[in-house]
């Protein structure tokens, strides 16, 4: 009878959740720190391992990471970042377009200060933005559109445009915006510099006197000065999870980025009011819409974004805080209303963040999936020193989506 129930699978991505041992908490991670109840009842009944996303000892960024939990190689589709944060905050994006993130940042004295602009709401500033965009030129149709916090992105449609551009974002403190420079000698390349270069000046005459800006300056918040770009991407050419699988898929993010990279597979994107892609996330709602999309669909990724925010701002207590939060709002409660004897459970992280470096790293992440096809190993805890001794052993990203497709008899045979 187990083979011929429709088997589901739920995958939860918990976006830089790993750690390594940190002195204030006893060198332990923060997920050994953490009290995780629901997080290690997963891991108890199911099958645990070690998860590089890409390969040993890469750090990868969450764009890459999560195309490799999707079961792709990342390593050769992958065309740039910006294409799947447009894509989340819902843009169509065709064949030659090209996108790039944007983030608000605060500059004083031509210097860069906060490349966040303190993490503030920047939505304000979008319809002024918009408007500057329009004016870039008869032969191109530029598109500003912000997504969470500090976040935006800005879509480039037209004749002639190549992804191959650097940054102006220099991705530190105490540095100037950049100057966008082809990245080859093409004549495309070239006129896509040119684009973004005379963009980044407009944008920044926009903010300088704009009413929020104003508003900041007086209650002694960090301003909006400039809008810095990186990511330059176009679409990747890969093929759907339902081609390849026969499943049907949807995905619960805040996130835009983690949404856009499902959204290029496939899967349908689901708002939660209140996810934010941010600590203060609506976890239960997210649990709520995942339930409900399981009804409707054969494969739910759930992603959380706020465990990595705490890491990059190296906030210990807060990253402890916001695990167990996620253990008792969502996983919890994911577990509470699923039926293992049909539903299978995956819970990782895409990359691990330290809170000590506060950037991405190349150490492995734990992972743990339950369900009616697994078989139990003897691991009792969620950490990432725990599963290491676990059943699945040390696998790779891409290995994830085929082992989960194995257990809903959705991977065909190889050989005769």
């Amino acid at each position: 009878m187990l083979g011929r129930m429709p088997l589901k699978a739920v995958i939860i991505v918990c976006d830089g959740m790993a750690d390594r041992p940190v002195r204030e908490l006893g060198y332990s991670t923060p997920l050994e720190a953490a009290d995780t109840p629901a997080m290690d009842y997963l891991a108890d009944i199911g099958v645990c391992g070690i998860m590089d996303p890409i390969s040993p000892g890469i750090p990868p960024g969450s764009d890459v990471a999560n195309l490799a939990i999707l079961g792709y190689d990342a390593l050769k589709v992958y065309r740039g970042r910006g294409v799947f944060e447009a894509l989340g905050a819902g843009l169509e994006v065709r064949p030659g377009d090209v996108a790039v993130r944007c983030n608000f940042a605060t500059v004083r004295n031509g210097v860069i200060v906060d490349r966040r602009a303190g993490r503030l709401d920047c939505r304000p500033f979008e319809e002024a933005l918009m408007e500057v965009s329009k004016r870039i030129g008869p032969d191109v149709e530029a598109v500003f559109k912000h997504t969470t916090e500090h976040r935006a992105v800005l879509l480039l449609r037209g004749y002639g445009l190549s992804r191959m551009v650097s940054d102006s974002d220099p991705h530190r403190t105490g540095a100037p915006v950049l100057k966008v420079k082809p990245l080859d000698g093409t004549p495309e390349a070239g006129r896509t510099a040119d684009i973004l270069n005379g963009l980044s000046e407009m944008y920044m005459e926009a903010l300088k006197n704009h009413p929020e800006n104003e508003r900041r300056r007086r209650q002694g918040l960090p301003t909006a000065d400039a809008v810095i770009f990186r990511g330059a991407g176009q679409l990747p050419e890969i093929r759907s999870l339902e081609e390849l699988y026969g499943v049907k898929s949807a995905v619960v993010a805040g996130n835009a980025l983690a949404r856009g990279v499902c959204v290029s597979a496939g899967m349908e994107p689901i708002h939660v009011e209140g996810a934010t892609g941010s600590a203060d996330t609506n976890l239960k709602g997210k649990a709520e819409t995942a339930l409900r999309a399981l009804e409707r669909f054969d494969l739910v990724y759930v992603h959380v974004k706020g465990t990595d925010n705490l890491s990059h701002d190296g906030n210990v207590e807060g990253k402890v805080r916001m695990i167990e939060r996620i253990d008792r709002q969502l996983v919890s409660r994911i577990l509470d209303e699923t039926s293992l004897r049909e539903v299978h459970i995956a819970l990782t992280a895409d990359h691990t963040t330290p809170v000590s470096v506060r950037k991405h790293t190349g150490d492995p992440v734990p992972i743990a999936v339950a369900g009616p096809c697994v078989r139990r190993d003897d691991v009792k805890r969620f950490s990432e020193r725990s599963c290491a001794v676990g059943g699945m052993g040390r696998i790779r990203g891409r290995d994830v989506m085929p082992i989960l497709m194995n257990y809903l008899g959705r991977v065909g045979l190889v050989g005769a």
